[in-house]
């Protein structure tokens, strides 16, 4: 026995079916499209603009290539036990991750932040290239003034891939990881299982492919109510098996407030000091 539905739901179905056919490729589209405006959220600063922090700092302007200045502070306290080159998030620009950073000023180190092209004074086409091409850049210029076993890498969010492409690529003295990824790509198809984020992203960022290359110790500190990069993502760079590999869970942490946690702070001085 055969079951045909009625001509008038067959319609009904078949433009349900067209309506959801042409939400799922305009966004798909905008995925594609738009995604460097989903990824960063810069913002900018006038030219002359003036920073004020609580220590002494250098403003550095980096000629990259035509076109293209990177934007970067440098701090010096006194006595310094070493120096952190520090990565950023996805959002702001140095008015705001200058006094982040500040954090490991007081602790005694010298810090050099930067800003990424199109964000704060910092110009350029962005690319994933680009911020691998200016972050070598800056450990370059760290070289000239410290020794390679002084420098300590630091990548915040968006900044752990960046940061781990130079673990990668030189000999730091060690890596620190706050809300790390697996892959930009694993986060999008945490954030949108349906569509086929691999083909779609222009933007990688596989954080766990240059942590496999990485001979310096490696710290990873990660919220557990993580609602940016999810915990699972980062937990999955700690089950690679890397024997260099400290995985630090702050229970109930998120995104943005790992700082908050007493946990946090222990594990910081541990690797620091």
């Amino acid at each position: 026995m055969s079951f045909t539905l009625p001509k008038k739901l067959r319609k009904t179905l078949k433009r349900l079916f067209v309506v959801l056919l042409g939400l799922y490729v305009m966004i798909a589209s905008a995925l594609y499209f738009l995604q460097e405006k989903m990824l960063f959220l810069p913002t900018t600063l006038e030219q002359d603009y003036q920073y004020q922090f609580n220590y002494s700092f250098e403003e550095l302007f980096f000629k990259i290539e035509e076109g293209a200045t990177i934007n970067a502070l440098h701090f010096k306290p006194e006595n310094p036990k070493g120096v952190i080159l520090y990565f950023h998030g996805n959002a702001g620009d140095l008015s705001r991750w200058g006094n982040i950073t500040e954090y490991f000023v007081a602790k005694n180190y010298d810090v050099l932040v930067m800003d990424y092209r199109t964000y704060g004074k910092s110009s350029g086409k962005l690319s994933e290239e680009a911020f691998y091409k200016d972050a070598q850049y800056c450990y370059d210029y760290l070289l000239k003034h410290y020794s390679e076993n002084e420098i300590t890498l630091y990548g915040r969010s968006l900044g752990t891939g960046v940061a781990s492409f130079l673990a990668m690529n030189n000999n730091p003295k060690q890596l620190i990881l706050e809300t790390p990824y697996y892959s930009i790509e694993d986060v999008a198809k945490h954030r949108f299982p349906i569509f086929p984020v691999k083909q779609l992203l222009k933007y990688r960022f596989p954080t766990y492919q240059y942590l496999k290359k990485a001979n310096c110790p490696i710290t990873i500190i990660h919220g557990t109510e993580d609602s940016v990069v999810p915990y699972s993502s980062a937990k999955k760079l700690s089950e690679m098996k890397i024997d260099n590999l400290d995985f630090i869970t702050i229970v109930n942490g998120n995104h943005n407030n790992l700082v908050e946690f007493e946990d946090y702070h222990l594990a910081i001085d541990k690797v620091l000091n």
